[in-house]
């Protein structure tokens, strides 16, 4: 198999995380979602804690077959270093853009992390990481990260002296740095799920991606997949019994269940379309060839149609008011079916822009 072929494999499951992230972000209304579509309350696992860190997972993987051949050059660092700001930039913009004027949030109140944030920052350590080191010291690099983590959350004291908690409180490492860095400009009141000291572990998940890349690039990768991904949910689970799975402050069990999972995933689409050469979701290999300039997209639609005034309700509210809620469906359903048409849009244009062959790279 090519390696044209096996990154194709890893558009395809991008595609599909893309639109995952669009369906989970956009229901018709989040008074009634399916509990499967939302993120567990703090700790625990839902396949809607699954999206997000499939994605910098999958970021890794790219990061393998783009860079490889890449040497350390000051060109090379300086398109890392673009792209990253771009990434986080654009993050940034999401945060300030509103569709009337002063069409800006108060800068005093803007939500400095994100998600676009965090893939621009985790993309440029993990970059600057594989270029300067081979896949054993990366291994090595990944395991101190997520061994580090547990440990400096769970037993180093917090500067009053008191024990720290895995609890959503501000004896929690992870809160405690984002509230007193961050203040107000955080996505909760008291936690950010894409905080400051919660994007080192995030880095490992990146980490992880990027030595998958290596497996997937060798001969016969099924069985190794398979046998990672085994490692790694075993370690994971085994882990929660002392630092539980959590995807707002990023858990080292959280780092392993879920690229446990994406590598299990990712053997599964090499199986099929590799090994029995079967054609399915083709459709979401062409969301995975723009998939940053499709996830911004959606999130910016989405915000504008929250905010674009109609009467005394919005855009949104409008449309699934009476559109999608019908005296026969059940309000969680009329939701998810709002979701499903946002996500077959998406789907829908990356069709196109695949077929006009543009291919946005941010």
């Amino acid at each position: 198999m090519s390696v044209k072929q096996r990154i194709e494999s890893v558009d395809l499951l991008r595609g599909f995380t893309i639109a995952a992230m669009i369906l989970v972000n956009t229901p018709g209304t989040w008074g009634h979602v399916y509990a499967p579509l939302l993120h567990a309350d703090w700790h625990g696992l839902t396949p809607t804690d699954l999206v997000f860190p499939f994605f910098l997972f999958i970021v890794g993987i790219s990061i393998y077959f783009a860079y490889k051949n890449k040497t350390n050059t000051v060109s090379t660092y300086r398109k890392i270093g673009i792209r990253s700001l771009k990434l986080i930039g654009l993050g940034l913009f999401l945060g300030l853009f509103l569709p009337y004027m002063p069409f800006f949030n108060d800068l005093e109140t803007l939500r400095f992390p994100g998600v676009l944030q965090r893939i621009g920052i985790v993309f440029l350590f993990t970059s600057i990481l594989y270029l300067n080191f081979n896949w054993k010291a990366l291994l090595g690099i990944a395991a101190a990260i997520i061994v580090g983590y547990w440990l400096f959350l769970g037993f180093v004291p917090l500067p009053d002296g008191a024990l720290p908690t895995f609890d959503r409180a501000a004896n929690n490492w992870a809160n405690f740095i984002d509230l007193n860095l961050l203040g107000e400009h955080m996505y909760k009141a008291d936690y950010d799920p894409e905080g400051l000291f919660s994007s080192l572990p995030s880095i490992a998940t990146c980490l992880i991606g990027v030595l998958i890349g290596k497996v997937l690039d060798g001969v016969k990768p099924i069985k190794a997949l398979l046998g990672v991904s085994v490692l790694l949910l075993a370690s994971g689970y085994v882990l929660d019994i002392w630092f539980p799975i959590n995807k707002a402050i990023w858990s080292s069990s959280f780092v392993l269940v879920t690229a446990g999972w994406g590598t299990l995933i990712l053997a599964l689409i090499y199986y099929l379309t590799d090994v029995k050469k079967l054609k399915f979701g083709t459709i979401f290999k062409y969301v995975g060839m723009n998939a940053i300039t499709i996830y911004f997209l959606s999130s910016f639609i989405s915000k504008t149609f929250y905010l674009t005034k109609v009467g005394s309700s919005n855009v949104h509210s409008t449309v699934y008011n009476n559109v999608f809620i019908q005296s026969f469906l059940s309000d969680e359903l009329s939701s998810l079916l709002y979701a499903l048409c946002v996500v077959a849009f998406y789907l829908g244009l990356g069709y196109v822009l695949f077929r006009k062959k543009i291919f946005i790279k941010v």
